[in-house]
């Protein structure tokens, strides 16, 4: 297995936009939109120019298969938030998540020298938080009713890890497939 995260491109943009408004990705996102080129070209621009954030596209055995963004990465308070999706099905189920999770730690912790990694997952997603759970992140704190979706109230889980859990409980001791990750030419990663 070939796991790479290669940096967005103007290229990738409608296949992005693709994955983001399939039901099985977008049932997780806090917001719903109908696909817009313009609205695509918009969000590249903010995201080229915003260097409190890395995005990139999870390319694996030659084939794109998802999406990983850190973002918020606050180098004063040493924290990000993260989050990402594997948008091909043929994926799924086949410890990828694991391989991303465990890259995104090494990358969170090592190459830009944060103290702590946060996300935040729908709390009827039980299996992405058990995901979490299983590599080191701690369920901090619930925020009852805090995205309207689909006519209803959901309620988001707000997860984190330290890098001294993670140095003390998953470095070295989880095998796991190591990533190719393309740096970004952003300032954020030079630090």
């Amino acid at each position: 297995m070939k796991l790479r995260f290669r940096a967005v491109t103007e290229a990738d943009l409608a296949m992005i936009l693709h994955w983001r408004t399939m039901p099985e990705v977008s049932a997780y996102m806090y917001t719903d939109f109908e696909p817009d080129m313009d609205q695509q070209r918009a969000w590249f621009e903010t995201i080229c120019n915003d260097d409190t954030r890395l995005d990139w596209v999870i390319h694996l055995d030659g084939e794109d298969v998802g999406f990983l963004s850190i973002v918020r990465i606050d180098r004063h308070n040493r924290r990000c938030e993260w989050a990402y999706y594997l948008a091909s099905p043929s994926v799924r189920g086949k410890g990828i998540g694991k391989a991303v999770e465990l890259n995104v730690l090494r990358y969170v912790f090592e190459t830009l020298d944060l103290n702590k990694l946060c996300c935040e997952v729908y709390l009827s997603n039980e299996l992405v938080i058990k995901i979490h759970e299983k590599y080191g992140s701690k369920v901090e704190g619930t925020r009852r009713q805090q995205v309207w979706k689909g006519g209803q109230f959901h309620d988001i889980v707000e997860m984190g890890i330290l890098r001294e859990e993670w140095e003390r409980t998953i470095k070295g001791q989880v095998a796991f497939v190591e990533a190719d990750i393309e740096e970004i030419g952003k300032q954020v990663v030079r630090g």
